[in-house]
């Protein structure tokens, strides 16, 4: 190597080292993400989002460790999307300072959990702390189904694995195949899931519905343009404190259109609600669409609608269809009030209750929007059930003044600042 070569090699060589050098000097101990409360409502635990990759610039790098005004480490996730997420308390119109250091975080326990649940085909189902959902992939139940929870527990595998017990249904099996039918039943009882065991139960039924808040079309007549079951699914985020998953749904005719929707459901630790942004590849234009829950006849008029506010809300008493007759009555009392709801923070054109007998559905108590072409349209549906101890939700008026609450939260969401 020529002489000159060797020299400018050299100070290129000084000039990088001299920068990855700077760059580190250069880079924080610790970055401040101040948390501020726009609203006299307190906020307790709520999930707050900034970017994780801004952060690790600031920091140089590394793993991210949360802490608050106190030290104390606080939980947190790295998500898909680059966001680094923690639950924050703010005080009425008030701010919460955190701070983000580069270390080893603890292992933090897991409190939201989903996947596909092949021991019953199709079923994908997804929980957190508070509330547990599922959905299908085949027949004609195409809305979100629910059990009840009355623990913070993670729960799906253990109602799963204890519904599909071999040993158990082989014992049911042959007690029916010898003619004992109430003592078959009563095994099955002891395991299902459809009992509640002291930990929560599955009383609720879809059926061909959008059940406990999922969405449709509108036709240009008004009808609802009911979904089929999912095609498709991708788990974004699955823990500790975020669970995320993008459904795709078959393609459908809509207004002369080949339509393809698609739906990304979120679920945080701590929360009674659902986020869910919904898309429509192929919309050429704006179009109406209706979300939702189901309205049974055993309590045909117990709903609230509230279009200003951004909500509505029905009390669902569930269904004991699936109990033998000898012990229905019975084994309805514990089924207790399920609460059900969906709220909104963009406008809505309309919120109504609109009749669409089904089996024992009468309707549904539905909020219509506008999505538009190669946009997502943003609502959250959520759950509550009389037998949560914790929730303390006992009536339909407590059920509304939660609804209200996510409402003006969704409205006026925390500010983040990150320096």
């Amino acid at each position: 190597m020529k002489t000159g070569n060797v020299r400018r090699w050299a100070l290129r060589m000084m000039s990088l080292v001299l920068c990855a050098v700077t760059g580190q000097a250069m880079a924080a101990d610790r970055v401040t993400i101040t948390v501020q409360n726009p609203v006299k409502t307190e906020r307790a635990f709520e999930m707050v989002e900034a970017d994780a990759g801004r952060i690790q610039e600031k920091l140089g790098g590394g793993q991210l460790v949360v802490r608050d005004a106190d030290g104390g480490e606080v939980p947190s996730q790295l998500t898909s999307d680059g966001k680094l997420i923690f639950q924050a308390s703010v005080g009425s119109k008030g701010r919460s300072v955190y701070t983000v250091v580069t270390g080893t975080p603890k292992t933090y326990e897991k409190r939201v959990a989903g996947r596909l649940f092949t021991e019953r085909g199709d079923e994908f189902g997804w929980e957190n702390d508070h509330v547990a959902y599922r959905i299908y992939g085949h027949g004609g139940a195409v809305g979100y189904d629910l059990f009840n929870k009355s623990t913070t527990k993670l729960m799906l595998d253990w109602w799963y694995a204890s519904e599909q017990d071999a040993e158990m249904r082989s014992v049911s099996k042959k007690l029916h195949e010898r003619g004992y039918h109430d003592l078959a039943d009563q095994v099955y009882n002891a395991f299902c899931y459809h009992i509640d065991h002291g930990q929560g139960m599955d009383c609720y039924t879809v059926g061909p519905t959008l059940g406990g808040g999922a969405n449709a079309l509108l036709t240009a007549e008004g009808a609802l343009c009911m979904p089929k079951c999912y095609k498709t699914y991708e788990i974004l985020d699955n823990g500790p404190l975020r669970f995320r998953v993008k459904l795709t749904y078959p393609e459908i005719d809509y207004q002369g259109k080949k339509v393809v929707e698609t739906r990304v459901i979120t679920l945080d630790a701590g929360t009674s609600f659902c986020k869910v942004q919904v898309g429509y590849e192929g919309l050429t234009e704006a179009a109406p669409m209706a979300s939702g829950v189901v309205v049974h006849k055993q309590n045909p008029s117990a709903y609230v609608l509230n279009k200003e506010a951004g909500y509505l809300g029905y009390e669902d008493l569930g269904d004991g269809s699936v109990y033998n007759a000898k012990y229905r009555a019975e084994l309805e009392k514990q089924m207790g009030r399920i609460y059900v709801g969906t709220v909104y923070a963009e406008k809505l054109q309309d919120v109504r209750f609109e009749a669409r007998e089904n089996g024992i559905a009468t309707g549904h108590v539905l909020a219509v929007g506008t999505v538009k072409p190669a946009t997502q349209y943003t609502y959250y549906f959520g759950t509550a059930w009389d037998g949560n101890a914790e929730l303390g939700i006992k009536s339909l008026t407590d059920w509304e003044a939660t609804l209200s609450r996510q409402a003006a939260v969704v409205k006026s969401p925390l500010k983040v600042t990150v320096k």
